[in-house]
C-alpha cells in the first residue's frame, strides 16, 4: 500500500492505493511517517490530479480505477449510485436506497454512505435528508456544505 498526504482546500486527504488501485481518501488532521510515495506511483499522482481539477471546478466526475475491499454487495451497489449522482445535484437517502436496488433499505443507504472509504470522489455528500435539509456526514455538516457550495 502507498499512501500520500494532499494539502487540499478541503483539508489534509491521506490518499491510499493498492495494486494501481485506489482504496480511500480520508480527511485527516496531520502527516505521519507511514505517508511516504513511490514516485511512480501513477493512481496516487492521477488522484491528486483530479481532485486538485475539481477544487478548481475543472472536473464534475473522476475516471480512478477504485478498490471496494470487503465491502458488502449492497455497499459497493451504494458507493457506486453515489457516482452516477451529478455533479451539483443531490439526492435523499431512500432515493439512494432505490438506486442501488433496496427501494426499503435507506437506514442501510445512510449506513454505507457513512462508511465510504474515498471520500469526494465517492460523493456521499450529495445525499441529503428527504426535506431537503443537509443531514450526516462523517465529516460534519460544514464540510459537506463546503463541498455542495463548491458544486453550485
Amino acid at each position: 500500500m502507498n499512501s500520500l498526504i494532499y494539502d487540499s482546500p478541503f483539508g489534509l486527504l491521506r490518499i491510499i492505493t493498492n495494486e494501481n488501485k485506489l482504496v480511500s481518501v480520508k480527511l485527516v488532521d496531520a502527516k505521519n511517517e507511514n505517508d511516504v510515495m513511490s514516485s511512480h506511483d501513477v493512481v496516487a499522482l492521477e488522484t491528486v490530479n483530479q481532485l486538485q481539477q475539481y477544487f478548481n471546478k475543472k472536473r464534475t466526475e473522476f475516471d480512478l480505477p477504485i478498490s471496494y475491499g470487503n465491502a458488502s454487495p449492497f455497499q459497493v451497489a451504494v458507493w457506486e449510485s453515489l457516482q452516477r449522482i451529478p455533479y451539483g445535484e443531490t439526492v435523499s437517502y431512500s432515493e439512494l436506497a432505490s438506486m442501488a436496488g433496496s427501494e426499503k433499505a435507506f437506514r442501510a443507504a445512510g449506513n454505507a454512505n457513512r462508511n465510504n472509504p474515498i471520500a469526494i470522489i465517492i460523493p456521499c455528500h450529495r445525499c441529503i435528508a428527504k426535506n431537503g435539509n443537509l443531514h450526516g456526514y462523517f465529516y460534519g455538516l460544514e464540510k459537506k456544505k463546503y463541498l455542495l457550495d463548491l458544486e453550485k
